[in-house]
This record gives structure tokens, C-alpha cells and sequence, in this order.
């Protein structure tokens, strides 16, 4: 199997790459998945949810197997009992300081440089506070970025 170079894009001309060159482009991404409510409410954005035993999602919590493992935050203003809406996985997720005082229990937002965690007392709910009681578990959200913005990077639960 000879070497394959790769094609780029020069202006309007496909080459392929020479030697010498390099390839710098940014490359971001971010999964959202479609989901259906199952709670007995709307969920608002930046909560936490898991998919439950009917493939719908519902608020995630810390302190049981069945609800621990976060699928991601919930990236629309709000997603209505039984409605459709959209799960971020990854990714940086932005929303104003009163949503993030909803889904993280704050006052002014997120701060920022710190870890948010999966409450185990509070469905859906974040915190700042890694959980520390036998048979909670620690699964680490992700971090903020500013106060509007949360890098989301969930770990696998680890059982106390």
C-alpha cells in the first residue's frame, strides 16, 4: 500500500497537500441527542438526566444505581411532560445566571475553575460539592468555564 496524502481545499482548488505543509483548523464538537421527558414535569435547562428502562430521560440523581449515569444537560429553556427536546452530551453548554442558579443551585451563576458534580439529594440538580456519604456515588459533570458556561465532561459513577 503506497502513501496517501491528504486533499485540501486552496483556494477553491482541490491539492493534494505538499510536503512540508501542515493542516490547522480548528475542530470543535458537540453531540446533542433527542429525547422525550418521562419526569412528571418539565426539565429546564442544565439539568442533569438519565435514560430510563423506556428510553425516554428523567432527572439523574446520585445516590442510586438507577439513576446515576448522566447521559448529558438538558440544552433547551425547558422541555415540557412527555415533550420532545435536546440532551447536550459534551461540549460547552452557555445559559444565562438564573438558569445555572436553577440547575446548580447557585446564586450568580457558575463559578468559574470549579468541578460540578451530580447532587445526591436533588434530581437533576448540580453541585460543587463532590458527594462523600457511603452509598452515594461521585460522577463529575464538568467544569465551569464563566459563569454562563459549563464544559460538560461526565466521569463513570464511583459508588462510596
Amino acid at each position: 500500500m503506497g502513501l496517501k496524502k491528504p486533499l485540501v481545499l486552496t483556494s477553491g482548488q482541490i491539492q493534494q497537500l505538499q510536503a512540508g505543509d501542515t493542516l490547522d483548523a480548528s475542530c470543535s464538537e458537540v453531540d446533542v441527542v433527542a429525547a422525550t421527558n418521562s419526569n412528571a414535569g418539565a426539565i429546564v435547562i442544565g439539568k442533569a438526566v438519565y435514560v430510563d428502562g423506556a428510553g425516554t430521560v428523567d432527572l439523574a440523581q446520585a445516590d442510586a444505581a438507577g439513576t446515576v449515569e448522566v447521559l448529558g444537560l438538558v440544552k433547551d429553556a425547558s422541555i415540557g411532560i412527555a415533550g420532545a427536546g435536546n440532551i447536550q452530551t459534551d461540549g460547552v453548554l452557555t445559559a444565562t445566571t438564573d438558569q445555572w442558579d436553577a440547575a446548580a443551585g447557585t446564586t450568580g451563576g457558575l463559578t468559574a475553575g470549579t468541578v460540578y458534580y451530580l447532587d445526591p439529594d436533588t434530581a437533576g440538580l448540580l453541585t460543587e460539592t463532590a458527594p462523600s456519604s457511603v452509598g452515594d456515588y461521585v460522577v463529575r459533570v464538568g467544569v465551569a468555564l464563566s459563569t454562563l458556561a459549563l464544559d460538560i465532561s461526565t466521569t463513570a459513577p464511583m459508588l462510596l
